[in-house]
C-alpha cells in the first residue's frame, strides 16, 4: 500500500492534501463508533394546548430509564412482587435477520440522533426532520456526553464491551465502595455475565477475513508494551457466523453498529433484563415517555410530570404519576439534570449539596491509527473484540481496537479507543432559560491520564507502522458519562438519596467519574444487582 503519511509527501500541496484525506479518513472512522461529534440544537417538545388537562396515575414504583440500571431495577422489583411503572423517553427498536431497523453509517439518517434537526456525527453534512433516534449528544462546557435514548438505554448503541474492573481498579476509582467488591466479584458481576450471555469472540471467527484489523491490533499491542485480550461481549457470534456465511446482511463483519444492530444478536437490556422483566406481568414499560420534573409531594410521595411524546418530540399528553417510590436510572447526564433541577427549582426540599458534583468521562479518547504497515484487510468486523493493558502504567487505563465500517479510499484507518481512572471534576449547574442542567468539564481534569495513553499510541504506530491521530482533540466528548450523584456524598451504597425514603440513584450517576479502566456498563448493572438485594430485602414492604 502507497506511504500516505504527511511526512512522506514532497510538496506542499501534496501535504496539504494527504494531510486532508488521513483527517477526514480518522474523523469518520472514529465517528463509526463515536468519536467525532458535531453540535446537536435539541428540539423541545412543544404544545399548543397550554390549559390541556393532565392525566393522573397512581403507581407504587416507577423506574425512569431502561439502560443497565434501569433493566436490573425494573426485573428485580417484580421478583420481589412490587408492580412497577418503567418509564423510557425512547421508542421500542424491534430487530432481527436482516432488519432495517436501525440507519446504517452509509445511509445515516434521524434514526441516528434524538430530536435534532442534523447529524451529531462530525464529517456527515446531513440535515434532517426531527426524531426520537437513539443517542442524545448532551453538550456542556468543555466535553460532550453521548447518551442512549431507546428502550434498553445505552445498551442499544453500544459495542458491548463487557469489562470487569480488578479490585485494585474498582478502589481506586470508586473508593467509597471498594468494600462491596468481595460481594461483586463472588455474584453480582457473574449474574450480569449470566444474564447478558457474554462470550469473546470465538477462533474461527477471528480468523476470517473481516478481523484481519482485530488480528494486527492483537499482533502489535505486546510489541507496543500491551498485555493483549479477548474482549467478553454479549453477542450471539452465530450471527457473525452467518453473515461469514451469506445467509444474512453484513453488520456485525463490517461493524456497521453504532446505530444499533439489525441482524438481532446482541443481548442488548431490552432482550435481556427487561424482556424477563415484563414477562412477569408485574411491569410495564412506557416508551416515549419524558420526565420533566420531579418533586416531593405535600403527603411525602413522589410526583413525576411527564410528557408522553410521538416520534417527532410533540406532547401528545401531560401526566401526573403519584408514587411510593421512584428509581432514577436515566444515565448519568440525565439523572443529574433531573435531580439539579428539582433542588433549583424547590420541587424536593433538603437535596444533599453533592448532587451535580464528582461527573467524569471515564477518561474517554478515541483515535484513529491511519496506514499501518500490516494488512488490515478491506474491512473491520466487530464489534469491539481485541483489546490490551499496561500493567504498569502510574494510571491504569485499556485500550481496545473497535472496527470502522468507513474507508477512505487509499487510506486505512483503524479505530483505537482508550479510557482509565479519572477523578470525578466535572459539575453540573441548573440554567434558568433553559430550564436545564449544564455541564461543565475542566479541561485538564484527566490530563494525566491523556499523556499516558497518548505516549502508547504513538508507541503503536511506532510499532506497526503508520500515524496517530487524536479524534477527540477538538472536541472531547464521551460515551461513558458518569457522576453527578455521587456515592457516599449523595447516595448511600445501595442508592438511596440520603435524607429521602424512597428515592433512589441505581445507574452510572452514582459512579464518580470511571469505573476502573474498563467501560461502565458491566460495573453500573452489578451495582444495581448488589443494590436491589438490599433494597428488596429492607425497603419492599417498609418504605414503599
Amino acid at each position: 500500500m502507497p506511504d500516505h503519511s504527511a511526512s512522506s509527501s514532497s510538496s506542499y500541496s501534496s501535504r496539504t492534501l494527504t494531510r486532508r484525506r488521513l483527517l477526514t479518513a480518522a474523523a469518520l472512522g472514529a465517528a463509526a463508533v463515536g468519536g467525532s461529534v458535531t453540535s446537536a440544537v435539541r428540539a423541545h417538545a412543544t404544545t399548543s394546548f397550554a390549559g390541556a388537562s393532565v392525566t393522573e396515575r397512581r403507581a407504587r414504583a416507577v423506574v425512569v430509564g431502561t439502560g443497565f440500571g434501569g433493566g436490573v431495577t425494573a426485573l428485580r422489583l417484580a421478583q420481589a412482587g412490587v408492580s412497577t411503572l418503567v418509564l423510557e423517553r425512547g421508542r421500542r427498536w424491534v430487530t432481527g435477520p436482516n432488519a432495517t431497523t436501525f440507519c446504517r453509517f452509509a445511509n445515516m439518517d434521524n434514526r441516528s440522533a434524538w430530536l435534532t434537526d442534523h447529524s451529531i456525527v462530525g464529517g456527515v453534512d446531513k440535515t434532517w426532520t426531527p426524531y426520537t433516534g437513539v443517542v442524545e449528544a448532551v453538550e456542556g462546557d468543555g466535553m460532550t456526553a453521548m447518551c442512549g435514548a431507546a428502550v434498553g438505554g445505552g445498551s442499544i448503541a453500544y459495542h458491548g464491551m463487557t469489562l470487569q474492573p480488578t479490585r485494585t481498579n474498582f478502589a481506586a476509582s470508586i473508593p467509597q465502595a471498594a468494600d462491596l467488591y468481595d460481594d461483586l466479584n463472588l455474584w453480582a458481576y457473574p449474574t450480569v455475565a449470566r444474564m447478558l450471555g457474554i462470550s469473546t469472540i470465538p477462533y474461527d471467527v477471528l480468523a476470517s477475513a473481516p478481523y484481519k484489523s482485530s488480528r494486527l491490533f492483537q499482533d502489535v499491542a505486546p510489541k507496543a508494551g500491551l498485555t493483549p485480550f479477548k474482549v467478553p461481549l454479549p453477542i450471539d457470534w452465530s450471527y457473525a457466523r452467518g453473515e461469514l456465511a451469506g445467509r444474512y446482511d453484513a453488520t456485525y463483519t463490517t461493524s456497521d453498529i453504532a446505530f444499533g444492530v439489525n441482524n438481532g444478536g446482541k443481548h442488548s437490556i431490552d432482550a435481556t433484563y427487561l424482556a424477563q422483566a415484563e414477562s412477569t406481568s408485574l411491569v410495564e414499560v412506557a416508551p416515549l415517555h419524558v420526565v420533566r420534573d420531579l418533586a416531593l409531594g405535600a403527603d411525602n410521595h413522589w410526583v413525576l410530570s411527564v410528557d408522553r411524546i410521538d416520534t417527532a418530540g410533540a406532547v401528545r399528553e401531560r401526566i401526573r404519576i403519584t408514587a411510593d417510590a421512584v428509581f432514577l436510572n436515566a444515565g448519568s447526564p440525565g439523572t443529574t439534570r433531573l435531580l439539579v433541577k428539582s433542588r433549583a427549582k424547590g420541587l424536593i426540599p433538603d437535596l444533599p449539596d453533592a448532587i451535580g458534583t464528582r461527573w467524569g468521562n471515564n477518561g474517554d479518547r478515541i483515535w484513529a491509527w491511519i496506514n499501518p504497515t500490516g494488512d488490515a484487510g478491506t474491512q473491520q468486523g466487530g464489534p469491539a473484540c481485541i483489546g490490551g493493558r499496561d500493567p504498569d502504567s502510574s494510571i491504569p487505563f485499556t485500550v481496545v481496537h473497535a472496527g470502522s465500517p468507513v474507508q477512505t479510499p487509499g487510506v486505512t484507518a483503524l479505530t483505537v479507543v482508550g479510557f482509565g481512572v479519572v477523578d470525578g471534576a466535572g459539575t453540573w449547574a441548573y440554567d434558568a432559560d433553559k430550564d436545564d442542567a449544564v455541564l461543565t468539564w475542566p479541561a485538564d481534569a484527566d490530563a494525566a491520564l491523556q499523556r499516558l495513553i497518548a505516549a502508547r499510541m504513538q508507541n503503536i504506530a511506532a510499532t506497526g507502522g503508520g500515524i496517530m491521530v487524536d479524534t477527540n482533540a477538538g472536541a472531547p466528548s464521551t460515551w461513558h458519562p458518569l457522576g453527578g450523584v455521587p456515592m457516599g456524598d449523595a447516595v448511600d451504597l445501595s442508592g438511596r438519596v440520603l435524607g429521602h425514603k424512597g428515592l433512589y440513584v441505581l445507574d452510572g450517576a452514582r459512579i464518580p467519574g470511571s469505573t476502573g479502566a474498563c467501560n461502565p456498563s458491566m460495573t453500573i448493572a452489578a451495582l444495581a444487582e448488589h443494590s436491589m438485594q438490599s433494597i428488596v430485602r429492607q425497603d419492599v414492604g417498609r418504605v414503599f
